[in-house]
């Protein structure tokens, strides 16, 4: 249904543009991490005043960007299908806004770490908000609000003392990536509790939408779908525990933060796999 390098760019426009002409001809759709290698570099977060008082190198808003208009520029010459992996920025999105507009069939998606934090919950050096591309700023236009899990902190210009050094350091050895599945819903029910989005735009946007763009039978309520299907309780208040949660990482960027939403009951295939004490 879809080709994919999962979380590496194709840096060889050559070889992108024959996997776009390939896929075409299955009706495939082509699923590409955005960024550029190379812009990218070393950086560790987003590039920018913030990550200058932390003393971290940072990753522009246009690695994203740059790599995402050359894709564009191939589907139009191939006619292929093609979803972004992970946006974060509004240089992205208004590629993509230009690229629907010009009647190209692609899709984009980002992720609930993206949606619910920003480079601000950074704070001290914490490195489970160390991801690829990274968390931009809270005025970057973006997604539809900060919705953090800690108050942010102001931080002075001036010399770094070493202990900041050393954990600037720490920083940068720490490999990218923050689980978020366990946490996704309740994230982004922050986003409804708000009065930002309705709830129906949330399910929608985590059920149907990415099984329209995948063309897969599951995230509806229609007879003869598969029967993957949840129960829970939207106002329900819980802390997140790393120690309670099931994946084997434990790096939450949430990490006794106060949420609203529990799953209760959760399907796969008509069965019960999961179900809350």
């Amino acid at each position: 249904m879809a080709f994919s390098d999962g979380a590496r760019s194709i840096r060889n426009a050559r070889v992108l543009r024959r996997v776009m002409q390939y896929a075409r001809d299955f009706d495939a759709l082509v699923i590409h991490h955005a960024e550029d290698p190379d812009l990218a570099a070393e950086g560790v977060m987003n590039e920018g005043e913030f990550a200058s008082r932390l003393g971290l190198a940072g990753t522009p808003r246009e690695a994203e960007a740059i790599m995402l208009d050359r894709d564009i520029r191939l589907v139009n010459l191939t006619g292929a299908r093609y979803h972004a992996a992970l946006v974060t920025t509004s240089l992205s999105l208004d590629i993509i806004a230009k690229a629907k507009a010009d009647g190209l069939n692609v899709t984009c998606a980002t992720s609930i770490n993206h949606l619910a934090l920003n480079e601000n919950d950074i704070g001290d050096y914490r490195t489970f908000l160390k991801l690829a591309p990274p968390l931009r700023g809270k005025t970057s236009g973006v997604f539809l609000s900060r919705l953090g899990v800690r108050p942010h902190r102001r931080h002075r210009l001036g010399p770094q003392p070493a202990r900041c050094r050393n954990q600037a350091a720490a920083v940068h050895e720490a490999e990218d990536g923050a689980i978020g599945l366990e946490t996704m819903l309740s994230a982004g029910l922050r986003l409804v509790h708000s009065g930002e989005i309705p709830l129906g735009r949330l399910i929608a946007a985590m059920t149907i939408r990415p099984a329209e763009i995948l063309r897969l039978p599951q995230g509806r309520l229609t007879v003869g779908a598969p029967a993957d299907l949840i129960r829970f309780d939207p106002d329900e208040p819980f802390v997140v525990d790393p120690s309670k949660l099931h994946s084997r990482c434990k790096n939450t960027p949430f990490d006794e933060a106060r949420m609203e939403g529990r799953v209760k009951l959760t399907l796969v295939a008509g069965e019960m796999v999961y179900e809350a004490e």
